[in-house]
């Protein structure tokens, strides 16, 4: 089973980028209770003019991987339930620790 990569697209003082936060961080703890491994990326519009243009009405963003998640707002099962799915790989092949 690989690493599940998780992005949060926001930026300092946004509180729906620090609830989105909160959930993501829940969830990877559960996760990696049950043996999945997940690594947060932050990234920052402030710090990224291409960011900004994309996702600027929109943070924050979820990704999994390279797909979007979700935006707004982050619903913890959801969340769950697609790093679960993509930790599963191709053929749906998913073992818990």
């Amino acid at each position: 089973m690989s690493t599940v990569e998780i992005t949060l697209i926001g930026k300092p003082g946004c509180h729906l980028c620090d609830d989105a936060r909160a959930v993501v961080e829940a969830v990877r703890a559960d996760l990696a209770a049950r043996g999945v491994d997940t690594t947060l990326v932050e990234l920052n519009i402030l710090e990224d003019a291409a960011l900004a243009r994309k996702h600027s009405e929109n943070i924050p963003v979820v990704l999994i991987g390279t797909k979007r998640h979700s935006i707004w707002r982050v619903d913890a099962a959801k969340l769950t339930a697609a790093i679960e799915r993509q930790a599963a790989g191709p053929l749906g092949i998913f073992r818990r620790g």
